[in-house]
């Protein structure tokens, strides 16, 4: 607001202007003087503001400044009705700069705080008082909009809220908005999921999964599923079947990782199912989960975990959870896994022993009948009474679409029950070796497997002699040789969880085995190369084992000498290794080539050249690409025209197929 002093000016000024003289005009009596009786003299009001304390609030300096707006607006009223005065011009000229500096001093403010005050004023004007509208439309072009005077702080708070993570934002509720309309068409596709249009619906959810981001996707395609089985009605197995087919299809086409998260979700809320002891929801589970198996998403290891789990506990909800499964997938499991079968057989009859001779009434009488109907149902799976289930058409049409998907790639081998339920999963805990094992003592891990192994002193006495003496190399050593197969111990080998970098042992004993052996066994290959397939990093230990071998050729019997170089031939022939293993020895400098080490790599490219032609173009091809090894082919080349030609007329033809290969600069294939 202005001053008194300028306004006394103002008030000088104005006064010039329409030539006051001791209050009255010095024209013609124009009646102004009874128009503007009652009116007090304009010293007198600025000597009312003057006293004003500058501290007032600001509402009653407001209601003021209108007031003698209003005041002066009336004396512009009576000036404007006389006719014929000259001064008018003058005064209206002059009347906008009185307007402009008489207006109150509003403060500035920027254009996006000007639409938050009037969105303001909009939704409060109706608790406003009708007075003070009227005071304010009375006098809107002399003093401004004077909504813009209310307190910034009086203001709605529309500012970001407090950071949430984005793992923390499905939480609360507070989903995102573009988020929940893609949860709700997933929705919407999922209830009409059915055996004829799964693979459709597949292919369009993974295009939604796409569009939002993998963690995204995957909580929210996860969670549906999940709900949608276990907050359902009665589920049947055609029911469980669909959404398995779903989650097969989905892992294929978006990553393993899908599938270990979905299976991780399943098992967290069977537990929460399971405490509320709500049975229709904890059989919905259990049939997904079966039939997660039956398609492919989980290996037999998972399934006979879970049994085994339940067996311990062996309840009433436990009995009708073993029993969905084995009338699910019963076959199945004992055709994959017998000795799992066997182990899980075992697990249940002590435990009934121990019911029976329990002294618990409540435990011993577990509804009887259903305990003889589960033991029945195990033992015609265990000597094969019963029949496997004929597929229907739909499913066999599933299957084939699954087998073009390559579903055998996204099975996930070796998991545990326990280990979806940690909630300490780190990194890619869904593949051996990524995860930390909960495990600290390696003795523990070798005791269990000492436990299923019938002749464990025999097995630990011939340990001991082949040098195993760490508990890592004790475990490493019974799974090896007490396996099935290659399969039953690539699965137990990876199930043994070596913490940091003891899983390089696997590697070292696996060769060390092989060379011990009287008659050369092709087991070790066959496991190598599934090793190797499955992590590289089982490629590079084997390789530092191979060039410590050849350190040792000057001392190595004949027999392990040619154990390794058959072992080594089959690892180049499966591409699981390389010629350019070889770039550790010099096979070009004669100094170096004793008569063992001759005798070594012939036996080496002398069980190479027993390969097909094709086979024999495709290795030496994969080291003429490289330019590194020149030194390397040529010293291949000199060896095998000078030691391996001179013994063996009957390999040249393979030698020139080498040499053709060795020049092949554009790596081509057969």
């Amino acid at each position: 607001m202005a001053s008194a002093e300028e306004d006394m000016r103002l008030e000088r000024r104005l006064a010039k202007k329409l030539k006051v003289k001791s209050g009255r005009l010095t024209n013609a009596n124009d009646d102004l003087d009874m128009l503007l009786e009652g009116i007090p003299p304009m010293t007198d009001s600025l000597r009312e503001i003057g006293k004003v304390d500058k501290n007032a609030q600001d509402t009653d300096l407001h209601l003021k400044t209108i007031k003698m707006d209003s005041v002066y607006e009336d004396l512009d009223d009576k000036i404007s009705s006389s006719e014929g005065s000259e001064e008018y011009n003058s005064l209206n000229s002059d009347q906008e700069h009185e307007d402009a500096y008489l207006a109150p001093v509003y403060p500035k403010k920027n254009l996006q705080t000007s639409r938050l005050l009037e969105k303001h004023d909009d939704s409060s004007s109706s608790e406003q008082g009708q007075e003070v509208d009227t005071r304010i439309s009375s006098n809107t072009e002399a003093s401004g909009p004077p909504k813009t005077e209310v307190a910034l702080d009086k203001l709605p708070n529309k500012g970001p809220g407090k950071y949430v993570a984005p793992h923390l934002r499905f939480r609360g509720g507070n989903e995102l908005a573009e988020y929940a309309e893609q949860r709700r068409r997933l929705r919407g596709l999922l209830n009409r999921l059915s055996e004829t249009n799964v693979e459709s619906i597949t292919g369009e959810i993974s295009a939604l999964f796409q569009s939002v981001g993998r963690a995204v996707g995957t909580q929210i395609v996860t969670d549906e599923i999940v709900t949608s089985c276990s907050g359902g009605p009665r589920g049947n197995e055609q029911y469980a079947a669909v959404f398995a087919s779903f989650v097969a299809g989905m892992a294929s086409l978006v990553g393993i990782d899908f599938g270990a998260k979905l299976l991780s979700r399943l098992a967290n809320c069977f537990e929460e199912e399971y405490m509320k002891e709500d049975n229709l929801s904890l059989r919905n589970l259990t049939l997904l989960l079966s039939h997660l198996f039956v398609f492919g998403v989980c290996s037999s290891d998972l399934i006979y975990d879970f049994l085994i789990m339940l067996g311990k506990r062996l309840t009433e909800v436990d009995v009708s959870t073993i029993l969905t499964v084995l009338k699910c997938c019963g076959m199945k499991l004992r055709l994959d896994d017998p000795v799992g079968m066997k182990i899980f057989i075992n697990s249940i009859q002590s435990r009934v022993n121990e019911l029976k001779a329990s002294a618990d009434s409540e435990q011993s009488n577990i509804s009887s009948k259903r305990m003889e109907f589960m033991i029945e149902t195990i033992f015609d799976i265990k000597n094969n009474k019963k029949r496997s289930k004929e597929e229907t058409v739909q499913h066999t049409r599933i299957k084939k679409w699954l087998q073009k998907l390559r579903v055998d790639d996204i099975l996930i081998r070796g998991l545990k029950w326990s280990k979806l339920l940690d909630p300490n999963k780190k990194g890619q805990w869904w593949l051996s070796g990524d995860i930390a094992s909960t495990i600290e003592n390696i003795e523990e891990v070798a005791g269990t497997i000492d436990k299923e192994i019938p002749e464990t002193k025999k097995m630990l006495q011939l340990a001991a002699s082949m040098r195993m003496n760490t508990s890592a190399r004790n475990a490493i050593f019974c799974v090896i040789m007490s396996g099935e197969d290659y399969i039953d111990a690539f699965e137990k080998l990876l199930g043994l969880d070596l913490p940091g970098k003891q899983d390089r042992e696997i590697m070292r004993v696996l060769v060390e085995c092989c060379l011990q052996e009287k008659v050369f066994n092709e087991y070790y290959c066959i496991l190598a190369s599934k090793l190797c397939s499955h992590d590289k990093n089982h490629k590079f230990t084997l390789q530092y084992c191979l060039w410590d071998h050849f350190k040792e050729l000057e001392s190595m019997p004949l027999l392990r000498s040619m154990h390794l170089a058959k072992f080594t031939a089959r690892m180049i022939e499966t591409f699981s290794l390389s010629l350019a293993v070889l770039k550790a020895v010099d096979l070009s400098d004669p100094a170096k080539l004793t008569p063992k080490r001759i005798m070594h790599f012939r036996m080496l490219f002398g069980a190479i050249f027993e390969f097909s032609d094709k086979k024999v173009w495709n290795i030496f091809t994969r080291i003429a690409v490289t330019p590194e090894y020149e030194a390397l082919r040529s010293g291949v080349e000199l060896f095998i025209s000078k030691y391996v030609l001179s013994s063996q007329k009957s390999v040249a033809s393979k030698f020139r197929i080498a040499k053709k290969a060795l020049n092949n600069i554009e790596g081509l294939v057969m």
